[in-house]
């Protein structure tokens, strides 16, 4: 599957969400819960993640995969 992910740099929600198939509430939940990586705020009313967080748990979830095949 191939993702539009920068190199590194910063992801905003929709683009995770096009990755993984939850709903904002649960995405939110799982940062909080330390399922999810953390978010960084950019501005007052922007939050973003960063893409080498988001490629870590992309392969987390993969190995995590693998190992039940």
């Amino acid at each position: 599957m191939k993702h539009d992910l920068p190199a590194v740099g910063y992801v905003r929600l929709p683009q995770i969400l096009n990755i993984f198939p939850v709903s904002k509430s649960a995405w939110r939940e799982g940062c909080r819960s330390g399922v999810f990586p953390k978010p960084v705020k950019l501005g007052p009313r922007t939050t973003a993640w960063r893409v080498e967080d988001i490629r870590a748990l992309m392969e987390r979830i993969n190995t995590a995969s693998i190992a039940y095949d």
